[in-house]
Protein backbone atom coordinates (compact mmCIF):
# COMPACT_ATOMS: atom_id res chain seq x y z
CA UNK A 1 0.00 0.00 0.00
CA UNK A 2 1.30 3.57 -0.79
CA UNK A 3 1.59 6.76 1.33
CA UNK A 4 -1.20 8.46 -0.84
CA UNK A 5 -3.22 5.24 -0.58
CA UNK A 6 -3.14 5.68 3.25
CA UNK A 7 -3.58 9.17 3.40
CA UNK A 8 -6.74 9.26 1.57
CA UNK A 9 -8.28 7.19 4.17
CA UNK A 10 -10.50 8.53 7.28
CA UNK A 11 -7.83 9.46 10.71
CA UNK A 12 -8.88 9.05 14.31
CA UNK A 13 -6.84 9.22 17.47
CA UNK A 14 -6.07 6.55 19.63
CA UNK A 15 -3.75 6.67 22.26
CA UNK A 16 -0.09 4.54 22.64
CA UNK A 17 -1.43 1.84 24.24
CA UNK A 18 -4.41 0.96 22.11
CA UNK A 19 -2.06 0.97 18.84
CA UNK A 20 -1.77 -2.60 16.87
CA UNK A 21 0.57 -3.73 14.51
CA UNK A 22 -0.81 -2.80 11.05
CA UNK A 23 -1.51 0.93 12.17
CA UNK A 24 -0.28 3.93 10.48
CA UNK A 25 0.27 6.71 12.59
CA UNK A 26 1.71 10.24 12.39
CA UNK A 27 4.45 11.21 14.05
CA UNK A 28 5.36 14.82 13.01
CA UNK A 29 4.54 16.94 9.55
CA UNK A 30 4.27 14.52 7.15
CA UNK A 31 5.88 11.49 8.60
CA UNK A 32 4.19 8.60 8.22
CA UNK A 33 5.40 5.50 10.02
CA UNK A 34 3.60 1.78 10.34
CA UNK A 35 3.25 0.27 13.53
CA UNK A 36 4.85 -3.42 13.42
CA UNK A 37 5.19 -4.33 17.08
CA UNK A 38 4.62 -3.06 20.60
CA UNK A 39 5.52 -4.07 23.58
CA UNK A 40 4.53 -2.85 27.33
CA UNK A 41 8.18 -0.81 28.90
CA UNK A 42 6.51 0.05 31.84
CA UNK A 43 3.10 0.49 33.36
CA UNK A 44 3.17 3.85 32.19
CA UNK A 45 5.19 4.31 28.85
CA UNK A 46 5.29 1.82 25.51
CA UNK A 47 7.44 0.57 23.55
CA UNK A 48 7.13 0.87 19.79
CA UNK A 49 8.74 -0.39 16.72
CA UNK A 50 8.11 2.13 13.87
CA UNK A 51 8.74 1.47 9.81
CA UNK A 52 9.02 4.84 7.56
CA UNK A 53 5.87 4.35 5.28
CA UNK A 54 8.25 6.06 2.47
CA UNK A 55 11.41 3.54 3.31
CA UNK A 56 14.62 4.22 5.32
CA UNK A 57 15.56 1.89 8.56
CA UNK A 58 12.89 0.96 11.53
CA UNK A 59 13.07 2.71 14.35
CA UNK A 60 12.10 2.02 18.21
CA UNK A 61 9.96 5.17 20.10
CA UNK A 62 9.51 4.85 23.97
CA UNK A 63 6.26 6.94 24.49
CA UNK A 64 3.78 7.51 27.48
CA UNK A 65 0.67 4.86 26.86
CA UNK A 66 -1.88 7.94 26.99
CA UNK A 67 -0.34 9.90 24.10
CA UNK A 68 -2.66 10.21 21.89
CA UNK A 69 -1.38 9.74 18.21
CA UNK A 70 -2.98 10.29 14.66
CA UNK A 71 -3.96 6.78 13.09
CA UNK A 72 -4.89 6.65 9.67
CA UNK A 73 -7.98 4.15 9.30
CA UNK A 74 -6.83 1.21 6.73
CA UNK A 75 -4.65 -0.94 7.88
CA UNK A 76 -0.79 -2.23 5.99
CA UNK A 77 0.59 -5.55 6.84
CA UNK A 78 3.94 -4.43 8.52
CA UNK A 79 6.14 -6.97 7.36
CA UNK A 80 5.21 -5.70 3.29
CA UNK A 81 5.17 -2.10 4.29
CA UNK A 82 8.34 -1.64 2.93
CA UNK A 83 9.00 -4.64 0.86
CA UNK A 84 10.31 -5.57 -2.61
CA UNK A 85 7.46 -3.30 -3.50
CA UNK A 86 8.43 -0.28 -1.37
CA UNK A 87 5.93 3.28 -1.79
CA UNK A 88 4.54 3.87 -4.66
CA UNK A 89 4.99 0.03 -6.31
CA UNK A 90 9.23 0.53 -6.73
CA UNK A 91 10.89 -2.21 -6.27
CA UNK A 92 14.02 -2.06 -3.42
CA UNK A 93 16.84 -1.19 -4.14
CA UNK A 94 19.93 -3.20 -2.80
CA UNK A 95 23.44 -1.62 -2.68
CA UNK A 96 26.85 -2.82 -1.68
CA UNK A 97 28.29 -0.68 0.84
CA UNK A 98 31.29 -2.98 2.38
CA UNK A 99 33.95 -4.91 1.40
CA UNK A 100 35.86 -7.42 3.32
CA UNK A 101 38.47 -10.43 2.19
CA UNK A 102 41.12 -12.73 2.88
CA UNK A 103 42.62 -14.33 0.01
CA UNK A 104 46.29 -15.68 -0.94
CA UNK A 105 46.72 -12.39 -2.52
CA UNK A 106 46.60 -10.60 0.72
CA UNK A 107 45.00 -10.28 4.25
CA UNK A 108 42.65 -7.56 3.17
CA UNK A 109 40.87 -6.06 0.02
CA UNK A 110 43.52 -3.93 -0.89
CA UNK A 111 45.59 -6.50 -0.98
CA UNK A 112 43.66 -8.68 -3.57
CA UNK A 113 42.31 -5.93 -5.79
CA UNK A 114 46.28 -4.66 -5.84
CA UNK A 115 47.57 -8.62 -6.49
CA UNK A 116 44.58 -9.17 -9.13
CA UNK A 117 45.82 -5.80 -11.33
CA UNK A 118 49.33 -6.72 -10.93
CA UNK A 119 48.54 -10.08 -12.34
CA UNK A 120 49.97 -11.69 -9.75
CA UNK A 121 49.87 -15.31 -9.21
CA UNK A 122 49.65 -16.78 -5.75
CA UNK A 123 49.67 -20.63 -6.13
CA UNK A 124 52.14 -22.76 -4.64
CA UNK A 125 53.48 -25.77 -3.35
CA UNK A 126 52.46 -26.79 -0.31
CA UNK A 127 54.78 -28.81 1.79
CA UNK A 128 54.79 -31.17 5.13
CA UNK A 129 55.10 -34.79 5.78
CA UNK A 130 51.29 -35.54 5.29
CA UNK A 131 51.38 -33.73 1.47
CA UNK A 132 54.55 -35.67 0.16
CA UNK A 133 54.00 -38.16 -2.39
CA UNK A 134 50.64 -36.62 -3.54
CA UNK A 135 50.71 -36.68 -7.64
CA UNK A 136 49.46 -32.87 -7.03
CA UNK A 137 50.87 -30.38 -4.53
CA UNK A 138 49.67 -27.32 -6.11
CA UNK A 139 47.93 -24.88 -3.85
CA UNK A 140 46.29 -21.08 -3.47
CA UNK A 141 47.04 -20.35 0.62
CA UNK A 142 46.69 -17.95 2.78
CA UNK A 143 49.88 -17.09 3.94
CA UNK A 144 49.11 -15.70 7.20
CA UNK A 145 47.60 -17.65 9.89
CA UNK A 146 43.98 -16.29 10.84
CA UNK A 147 44.39 -17.84 14.22
CA UNK A 148 47.02 -15.48 14.87
CA UNK A 149 44.80 -12.29 14.40
CA UNK A 150 41.81 -13.58 16.83
CA UNK A 151 41.96 -13.85 20.31
CA UNK A 152 43.36 -17.46 21.27
CA UNK A 153 40.42 -18.76 23.30
CA UNK A 154 38.20 -17.67 20.26
CA UNK A 155 40.89 -19.07 18.14
CA UNK A 156 40.52 -22.41 19.08
CA UNK A 157 36.83 -22.39 18.55
CA UNK A 158 36.63 -21.87 14.86
CA UNK A 159 38.03 -23.92 12.17
CA UNK A 160 39.76 -22.15 9.40
CA UNK A 161 37.12 -21.58 6.92
CA UNK A 162 35.08 -19.73 9.96
CA UNK A 163 38.28 -17.90 11.09
CA UNK A 164 38.68 -16.45 7.64
CA UNK A 165 35.04 -15.45 6.90
CA UNK A 166 34.96 -13.90 10.35
CA UNK A 167 37.91 -11.41 9.75
CA UNK A 168 36.31 -10.76 6.15
CA UNK A 169 33.08 -9.41 7.70
CA UNK A 170 34.52 -7.61 9.97
CA UNK A 171 36.45 -5.65 7.41
CA UNK A 172 33.47 -5.60 5.14
CA UNK A 173 32.04 -4.47 8.53
CA UNK A 174 34.20 -1.71 9.07
CA UNK A 175 34.37 -0.48 5.24
CA UNK A 176 30.58 -0.43 5.83
CA UNK A 177 31.49 2.52 8.01
CA UNK A 178 29.46 0.12 11.13
CA UNK A 179 31.09 -0.03 14.69
CA UNK A 180 33.02 -3.20 15.41
CA UNK A 181 31.25 -3.60 18.35
CA UNK A 182 28.05 -5.05 16.13
CA UNK A 183 24.37 -3.40 15.28
CA UNK A 184 23.30 -2.20 18.37
CA UNK A 185 26.64 0.40 18.59
CA UNK A 186 25.95 1.25 14.65
CA UNK A 187 22.83 2.69 15.74
CA UNK A 188 20.93 0.01 13.62
CA UNK A 189 18.59 -3.00 14.91
CA UNK A 190 19.82 -6.07 15.02
CA UNK A 191 16.17 -7.36 14.29
CA UNK A 192 16.32 -6.00 11.10
CA UNK A 193 19.97 -7.46 10.10
CA UNK A 194 21.14 -10.67 8.75
CA UNK A 195 23.69 -13.24 7.35
CA UNK A 196 24.00 -15.06 4.55
CA UNK A 197 26.90 -17.02 4.11
CA UNK A 198 28.08 -19.84 1.44
CA UNK A 199 30.50 -22.56 2.07
CA UNK A 200 31.08 -26.86 0.89
CA UNK A 201 32.62 -28.60 3.11
CA UNK A 202 32.77 -25.73 6.53
CA UNK A 203 34.32 -27.76 8.99
CA UNK A 204 35.32 -31.29 7.33
CA UNK A 205 38.98 -31.08 8.16
CA UNK A 206 38.48 -30.89 11.55
CA UNK A 207 36.76 -33.73 11.54
CA UNK A 208 39.71 -35.41 9.67
CA UNK A 209 41.75 -33.91 12.44
CA UNK A 210 39.39 -35.35 14.92
CA UNK A 211 39.84 -38.65 13.46
CA UNK A 212 43.68 -39.12 13.43
CA UNK A 213 43.70 -37.94 17.13
CA UNK A 214 41.07 -40.58 17.98
CA UNK A 215 42.89 -43.09 16.29
CA UNK A 216 46.64 -42.43 17.87
CA UNK A 217 46.05 -40.86 20.97
CA UNK A 218 42.58 -42.11 22.29
CA UNK A 219 38.89 -40.12 22.55
CA UNK A 220 40.54 -38.10 25.71
CA UNK A 221 42.42 -36.36 22.96
CA UNK A 222 39.22 -35.18 20.48
CA UNK A 223 38.59 -31.52 21.19
CA UNK A 224 35.53 -30.46 22.79
CA UNK A 225 34.95 -28.15 19.94
CA UNK A 226 34.53 -30.91 17.59
CA UNK A 227 31.28 -30.99 16.85
CA UNK A 228 29.82 -27.58 17.28
CA UNK A 229 33.27 -26.71 14.43
CA UNK A 230 32.20 -29.17 11.66
CA UNK A 231 29.06 -27.92 10.94
CA UNK A 232 28.89 -25.58 7.59
CA UNK A 233 27.32 -23.04 9.48
CA UNK A 234 29.06 -22.45 11.90
CA UNK A 235 30.61 -19.76 10.03
CA UNK A 236 27.71 -17.60 9.28
CA UNK A 237 26.73 -18.46 13.28
CA UNK A 238 30.04 -16.73 14.47
CA UNK A 239 29.54 -13.54 12.25
CA UNK A 240 25.83 -13.39 13.65
CA UNK A 241 27.47 -13.96 17.32
CA UNK A 242 30.08 -11.45 16.72
CA UNK A 243 28.38 -8.47 14.75
CA UNK A 244 25.36 -9.40 17.09
CA UNK A 245 22.79 -9.84 14.50
CA UNK A 246 19.82 -11.02 15.38
CA UNK A 247 17.20 -11.42 12.18
CA UNK A 248 18.94 -14.62 10.62
CA UNK A 249 22.46 -15.84 9.75
CA UNK A 250 21.69 -18.70 6.60
CA UNK A 251 24.32 -20.98 5.36
CA UNK A 252 24.24 -21.53 1.47
CA UNK A 253 25.25 -24.77 0.00
CA UNK A 254 25.83 -25.48 -3.76
CA UNK A 255 28.88 -26.78 -4.58
CA UNK A 256 31.28 -23.91 -6.02
CA UNK A 257 28.19 -21.53 -6.97
CA UNK A 258 27.44 -21.37 -3.17
CA UNK A 259 29.17 -17.99 -2.04
CA UNK A 260 27.39 -16.23 -5.35
CA UNK A 261 24.23 -18.06 -4.17
CA UNK A 262 24.38 -16.57 -1.00
CA UNK A 263 24.98 -13.28 -2.01
CA UNK A 264 22.09 -13.52 -4.46
CA UNK A 265 19.58 -14.65 -1.39
CA UNK A 266 20.84 -11.76 0.67
CA UNK A 267 19.98 -9.43 -2.01
CA UNK A 268 16.02 -11.23 -2.02
CA UNK A 269 15.74 -10.62 1.66
CA UNK A 270 16.52 -7.11 1.68
CA UNK A 271 13.92 -6.53 -1.07
CA UNK A 272 11.52 -8.74 0.40
CA UNK A 273 11.69 -6.51 3.18
CA UNK A 274 12.77 -9.22 5.78
CA UNK A 275 16.09 -7.27 6.75
CA UNK A 276 17.79 -4.05 6.12
CA UNK A 277 21.38 -5.01 5.87
CA UNK A 278 23.11 -8.23 5.15
CA UNK A 279 26.71 -9.41 5.26
CA UNK A 280 26.73 -11.60 2.47
CA UNK A 281 30.02 -14.07 0.74
CA UNK A 282 31.53 -17.08 0.98
CA UNK A 283 34.27 -19.09 2.23
CA UNK A 284 36.18 -21.66 2.19
CA UNK A 285 39.43 -23.93 3.87
CA UNK A 286 40.03 -27.35 2.60
CA UNK A 287 44.08 -27.64 1.27
CA UNK A 288 44.36 -31.07 2.86
CA UNK A 289 45.93 -34.08 1.85
CA UNK A 290 42.88 -35.92 1.08
CA UNK A 291 40.91 -33.49 -0.81
CA UNK A 292 43.83 -32.61 -3.00
CA UNK A 293 44.24 -36.72 -3.71
CA UNK A 294 40.72 -36.52 -4.82
CA UNK A 295 40.74 -33.72 -7.06
CA UNK A 296 43.92 -35.43 -8.94
CA UNK A 297 41.98 -38.73 -8.86
CA UNK A 298 39.52 -37.08 -10.69
CA UNK A 299 42.19 -35.30 -12.94
CA UNK A 300 40.94 -32.38 -12.51
CA UNK A 301 43.43 -30.23 -11.36
CA UNK A 302 46.67 -29.16 -12.90
CA UNK A 303 49.93 -31.13 -12.80
CA UNK A 304 52.42 -28.42 -13.25
CA UNK A 305 54.45 -29.10 -9.84
CA UNK A 306 57.20 -27.76 -11.50
CA UNK A 307 55.92 -24.31 -12.51
CA UNK A 308 53.32 -23.57 -9.68
CA UNK A 309 53.47 -19.79 -10.94
CA UNK A 310 51.89 -20.71 -14.22
CA UNK A 311 49.69 -23.63 -13.25
CA UNK A 312 46.13 -22.40 -13.18
CA UNK A 313 45.16 -20.90 -16.74
CA UNK A 314 41.77 -19.89 -17.21
CA UNK A 315 40.71 -19.92 -21.28
CA UNK A 316 44.41 -20.39 -22.28
CA UNK A 317 45.39 -23.22 -24.76
CA UNK A 318 47.79 -24.95 -22.40
CA UNK A 319 45.10 -25.32 -19.71
CA UNK A 320 45.21 -28.74 -17.45
CA UNK A 321 42.69 -28.22 -14.68
CA UNK A 322 42.19 -25.85 -12.05
CA UNK A 323 44.14 -25.29 -8.70
CA UNK A 324 42.94 -25.71 -5.28
CA UNK A 325 42.55 -22.25 -3.25
CA UNK A 326 41.41 -21.08 0.08
CA UNK A 327 39.94 -17.93 1.58
CA UNK A 328 36.61 -15.35 2.31
CA UNK A 329 34.71 -12.72 0.48
CA UNK A 330 32.33 -11.08 2.17
CA UNK A 331 30.26 -8.11 1.37
CA UNK A 332 27.51 -5.94 3.18
CA UNK A 333 24.47 -5.51 1.25
CA UNK A 334 21.54 -2.77 2.19
CA UNK A 335 18.57 -1.44 0.96
CA UNK A 336 19.41 1.91 -0.71
CA UNK A 337 17.22 4.38 1.52
CA UNK A 338 18.87 2.55 4.46
CA UNK A 339 22.25 3.37 3.46
CA UNK A 340 21.31 6.88 2.37
CA UNK A 341 19.59 7.17 5.76
CA UNK A 342 22.97 6.80 7.56
CA UNK A 343 24.92 8.04 5.56
CA UNK A 344 27.05 5.44 3.78
CA UNK A 345 29.06 5.78 1.13
CA UNK A 346 27.95 3.24 -1.38
CA UNK A 347 29.88 1.57 -4.06
CA UNK A 348 27.40 -0.21 -6.45
CA UNK A 349 23.65 -1.55 -7.11
CA UNK A 350 23.86 -5.43 -6.57
CA UNK A 351 21.32 -4.70 -9.57
CA UNK A 352 20.16 -8.57 -9.69
CA UNK A 353 21.12 -12.42 -9.90
CA UNK A 354 19.92 -15.25 -11.54
CA UNK A 355 20.06 -19.03 -11.41
CA UNK A 356 19.77 -22.31 -13.09
CA UNK A 357 20.80 -26.15 -13.02
CA UNK A 358 22.02 -28.49 -15.62
CA UNK A 359 20.71 -31.58 -14.94
CA UNK A 360 23.11 -32.90 -16.76
CA UNK A 361 25.90 -34.40 -14.70
CA UNK A 362 27.30 -34.45 -10.97
CA UNK A 363 30.90 -33.03 -12.00
CA UNK A 364 30.82 -31.90 -15.83
CA UNK A 365 29.02 -29.65 -17.55
CA UNK A 366 26.24 -29.38 -19.91
CA UNK A 367 28.69 -29.26 -23.05
CA UNK A 368 26.00 -26.61 -24.89
CA UNK A 369 25.88 -24.04 -21.71
CA UNK A 370 22.67 -24.03 -21.63
CA UNK A 371 22.36 -23.92 -17.90
CA UNK A 372 24.68 -21.56 -18.01
CA UNK A 373 23.17 -19.80 -20.60
CA UNK A 374 19.69 -19.50 -18.67
CA UNK A 375 21.11 -18.12 -15.28
CA UNK A 376 23.24 -15.63 -17.55
CA UNK A 377 19.76 -14.17 -18.92
CA UNK A 378 17.52 -14.92 -15.68
CA UNK A 379 20.46 -12.23 -13.85
CA UNK A 380 19.50 -9.67 -16.52
CA UNK A 381 16.36 -10.02 -16.17
CA UNK A 382 16.39 -9.89 -12.84
CA UNK A 383 18.28 -6.22 -12.95
CA UNK A 384 15.75 -4.81 -15.82
CA UNK A 385 19.19 -5.18 -18.11
CA UNK A 386 20.18 -5.94 -21.49
CA UNK A 387 22.75 -7.60 -23.08
CA UNK A 388 23.83 -3.82 -24.66
CA UNK A 389 24.28 -3.04 -20.70
CA UNK A 390 27.48 -4.94 -19.81
CA UNK A 391 30.36 -3.71 -19.48
CA UNK A 392 32.28 -6.30 -18.28
CA UNK A 393 32.18 -10.38 -17.11
CA UNK A 394 33.68 -11.97 -14.16
CA UNK A 395 34.40 -15.77 -15.61
CA UNK A 396 33.88 -18.59 -13.49
CA UNK A 397 36.79 -20.39 -15.76
CA UNK A 398 38.35 -22.46 -13.48
CA UNK A 399 40.83 -23.64 -16.06
CA UNK A 400 39.46 -27.02 -17.11
CA UNK A 401 38.91 -27.98 -20.50
CA UNK A 402 35.19 -28.29 -21.11
CA UNK A 403 34.09 -25.92 -18.03
CA UNK A 404 35.70 -23.17 -19.52
CA UNK A 405 34.36 -23.82 -23.36
CA UNK A 406 30.98 -24.41 -21.97
CA UNK A 407 30.84 -20.87 -20.25
CA UNK A 408 32.47 -19.01 -23.32
CA UNK A 409 29.91 -20.94 -25.28
CA UNK A 410 26.90 -19.60 -23.03
CA UNK A 411 28.16 -15.57 -23.15
CA UNK A 412 28.77 -15.45 -26.63
CA UNK A 413 24.87 -17.08 -27.07
CA UNK A 414 24.05 -14.50 -24.48
CA UNK A 415 25.91 -11.35 -25.78
CA UNK A 416 25.79 -11.85 -29.02
CA UNK A 417 26.78 -9.14 -31.62
CA UNK A 418 27.68 -7.32 -28.08
CA UNK A 419 30.89 -10.56 -26.95
CA UNK A 420 33.86 -8.62 -28.89
CA UNK A 421 32.92 -5.33 -27.34
CA UNK A 422 33.14 -7.03 -23.45
CA UNK A 423 35.89 -7.43 -21.15
CA UNK A 424 36.10 -10.88 -19.53
CA UNK A 425 38.66 -11.33 -16.48
CA UNK A 426 38.97 -15.14 -15.11
CA UNK A 427 40.27 -14.36 -11.31
CA UNK A 428 41.16 -17.86 -10.33
CA UNK A 429 44.61 -17.54 -12.69
CA UNK A 430 45.85 -15.38 -10.05
CA UNK A 431 43.47 -16.92 -6.43
CA UNK A 432 43.14 -20.50 -7.93
CA UNK A 433 39.83 -21.83 -7.21
CA UNK A 434 38.40 -20.87 -3.55
CA UNK A 435 35.69 -23.34 -4.01
CA UNK A 436 32.98 -22.20 -1.46
CA UNK A 437 34.87 -19.06 -1.08
CA UNK A 438 34.82 -18.37 -4.49
CA UNK A 439 31.93 -16.52 -5.56
CA UNK A 440 32.05 -14.00 -2.67
CA UNK A 441 35.56 -13.04 -3.32
CA UNK A 442 34.73 -12.57 -6.96
CA UNK A 443 32.03 -10.43 -6.49
CA UNK A 444 34.19 -8.11 -4.62
CA UNK A 445 36.62 -7.81 -7.59
CA UNK A 446 33.40 -7.34 -9.75
CA UNK A 447 32.34 -4.08 -7.68
CA UNK A 448 36.17 -3.17 -7.66
CA UNK A 449 35.86 -3.17 -11.74
CA UNK A 450 32.85 -0.69 -11.64
CA UNK A 451 34.67 1.51 -8.72
CA UNK A 452 37.91 2.20 -10.97
CA UNK A 453 37.24 1.60 -14.16
CA UNK A 454 39.27 -1.18 -14.55
CA UNK A 455 39.27 -4.79 -15.68
CA UNK A 456 42.37 -6.87 -14.02
CA UNK A 457 44.33 -9.38 -16.55
CA UNK A 458 43.94 -12.97 -16.48
CA UNK A 459 46.91 -14.35 -14.76
CA UNK A 460 47.90 -17.65 -16.42
CA UNK A 461 46.37 -16.83 -19.56
CA UNK A 462 49.03 -16.37 -22.60
CA UNK A 463 47.25 -17.82 -25.18
CA UNK A 464 43.23 -17.60 -25.66
CA UNK A 465 42.60 -21.27 -26.73
CA UNK A 466 41.05 -21.17 -30.26
CA UNK A 467 37.02 -21.60 -30.35
CA UNK A 468 37.12 -19.35 -26.55
CA UNK A 469 36.04 -16.24 -28.69
CA UNK A 470 35.80 -13.93 -25.76
CA UNK A 471 37.43 -10.52 -25.27
CA UNK A 472 39.93 -12.12 -22.46
CA UNK A 473 41.77 -9.29 -21.01
CA UNK A 474 45.41 -10.40 -20.31
CA UNK A 475 48.53 -9.05 -19.29
CA UNK A 476 47.88 -5.60 -17.85
CA UNK A 477 44.21 -3.96 -16.82
CA UNK A 478 41.61 -3.20 -19.56
CA UNK A 479 39.77 0.50 -18.96
CA UNK A 480 35.80 -0.30 -18.71
CA UNK A 481 33.75 0.55 -21.83
CA UNK A 482 31.98 3.75 -22.06
CA UNK A 483 28.82 2.81 -23.01
CA UNK A 484 26.58 0.41 -20.04
CA UNK A 485 26.33 0.13 -16.49
CA UNK A 486 26.59 -3.39 -15.91
CA UNK A 487 29.12 -6.59 -14.36
CA UNK A 488 28.46 -9.85 -14.19
CA UNK A 489 29.86 -12.77 -11.91
CA UNK A 490 29.59 -15.91 -12.87
CA UNK A 491 30.08 -19.09 -10.31
CA UNK A 492 28.77 -22.96 -11.09
CA UNK A 493 29.24 -26.01 -9.33
CA UNK A 494 29.69 -29.48 -9.22
CA UNK A 495 25.87 -31.31 -10.03
CA UNK A 496 25.32 -28.31 -12.52
CA UNK A 497 24.25 -25.11 -9.86
CA UNK A 498 24.86 -22.05 -11.95
CA UNK A 499 24.51 -18.48 -10.12
CA UNK A 500 25.09 -15.42 -12.30
CA UNK A 501 25.63 -11.92 -9.98
CA UNK A 502 24.84 -8.69 -11.84
CA UNK A 503 25.71 -5.44 -10.65
CA UNK A 504 25.07 -1.84 -11.47
CA UNK A 505 27.21 1.00 -11.13
CA UNK A 506 25.65 4.19 -9.74
CA UNK A 507 26.84 7.50 -11.08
Amino acid sequence: MSEESVMGGDCCLLTTGELVPGDVIATGLDSWYVVVRTAPASEARTRLLLRPLRGGPDQERLLARRDRQVVRVGRVDPAGATGSEAPGGVRRRVVVTGLGALTPLGADVPGLWQGLLAGRSAVGLVTGEAFEGLPVRLAAQVLLDPADLLPRPLARRLNRSAQFALLAAREAWRDAGLDPAGTGASGLLPTRTGVSLGTITGGAPVLVEAQRRLEERGPRAVSPFTAPMIVPSSAAAQISLDLDIRGEASTLVSACASGTEAVGHAVDRIREGHVDLVVAGGTEAVITPAILASFAAMRAVSLRNDDPGSASRPFDAERDGFVLGEGAGVLVLEAEEHARARGARIYCEAAGWGLSADAFHMVAPEPAGRGIEAALRAALADADATVADVVHVNAHATATVEGDRAEARALRQVLGVHTPDVPVTANKGALGHLQGGAGGVEAIATVLALRDGLVPPTAGCDDVEDGIALDVVRRCPRSLPLDGDIALSNSFGFGGHNAVLAFRSIG
